[in-house]
């Protein structure tokens, strides 16, 4: 007989997670997108219409990633993997923090910040562990590189990847985030239909979609209380004296 399969957590993070680390949302009303419009920065169209702001502006939020850190949650998801749970991590960020707090099984539906890549062929991708990408920087190809991130209006290629994983799911975790951007928002439709699924976030309560248990907390003391409780059982469910406290 085969070893018992382990747990499985699928984690849907996404940019609340990191705000409690320093790295602003481009919903909030300061940092970093409050004077750049989405259409002017984050778009294929800006692209081509300047893509030397758009160079600057990504440059400004790499800078800001590597002088962020890791904060309770990341390193409790961390934590909960190293003890024998498999924990599949499906980010909407485009950061490393998960990685640097320990955890091994990252999917990045939006990119990677720290990663450039060609601009003729999505395939050719370069690490940046330090400085920035510029115009005249180019690909083995002879293209320039740009971020390798999706933009607004660009395809999600690892979309049907994260479809793969949720599928899997013993248990759905949902970390900051309004399951407002498409189309990771739909990933929980991909879950079996008795996989039970959480929320955890300060406006848990009015975000959370039917049939989704709530915790309204900030990911930092939510998601370390379901850790110590998963970790603790060695299984994973909704345990009602967290939701109670």
């Amino acid at each position: 007989m085969g070893e018992p399969a382990r747990p499985h957590l699928v984690v849907l993070s996404g940019s609340g997670i990191s705000a409690e680390s320093g790295i602003q949302t481009f919903r909030a009303s300061d940092g970093l997108w409050a004077d750049h419009p989405i259409e002017e920065v984050a778009t294929p169209e800006a692209w081509r219409r300047d893509p030397e702001r758009v160079l600057h502006f990504y440059n400004l939020r790499r800078d800001q990633v590597r002088r962020a850190r890791p904060n309770a949650a990341h390193k409790a998801l961390a934590a909960l993997e190293k003890q024998g749970f498999r924990v599949s991590i499906i980010t909407q960020n485009i950061d490393d923090l998960h990685e640097r707090a320990g955890s091994r099984d990252v999917l990045h539906l939006h990119g990677e910040i720290l990663k450039a890549r060609s601009t003729v062929d999505r395939r050719m991708q370069y690490r940046l562990p330090r400085g920035g990408i510029a115009l005249g920087d180019i690909c083995d190809k002879g293209s320039q590189l740009r971020p390798d991130v999706v933009w607004f209006g660009e395809s999600v290629p690892h979309f049907g990847d994260a479809c793969e994983i949720v599928a899997e799911a013993d248990l759905l975790l949902v970390v900051g985030t309004s399951l407002a951007v498409m189309p990771a928002a739909s990933l929980l439709d991909y879950a079996p239909l008795d996989t039970p699924c959480l929320l955890v976030d300060p406006e848990a309560e009015s975000l959370a979609p039917p049939g989704v248990t709530r915790l309204a907390q900030p990911a930092g003391k939510g998601v370390p209380q379901l850790v110590r409780h998963w970790k603790r059982e060695r299984r994973l469910w909704v345990p009602e004296t967290v939701l109670e406290s």
